[in-house]
């Protein structure tokens, strides 16, 4: 598949490497700025399991 991009972007290997960053780079804010925050709710990040109150000091 990355083959298939990377041959079907204009340019020599400079002008599809720059293309190439600027879409992995809209890629990433894209997925921190839309995707992420509308995820993080659905995902269990805050079911915590763990806590300190059975007796155990940790040694």
């Amino acid at each position: 598949m990355y083959g298939w991009i990377w041959r079907h972007l204009p340019g020599n290997a400079w002008v599809r490497a720059f293309i190439s960053f600027v879409l992995i780079l809209a890629a990433v804010y894209v997925l921190f700025q839309y995707v992420f925050p509308w995820a993080e709710p659905l995902l269990p990040f805050g079911d915590v399991t763990v806590d300190g109150q059975n007796g155990s000091n940790g040694s």
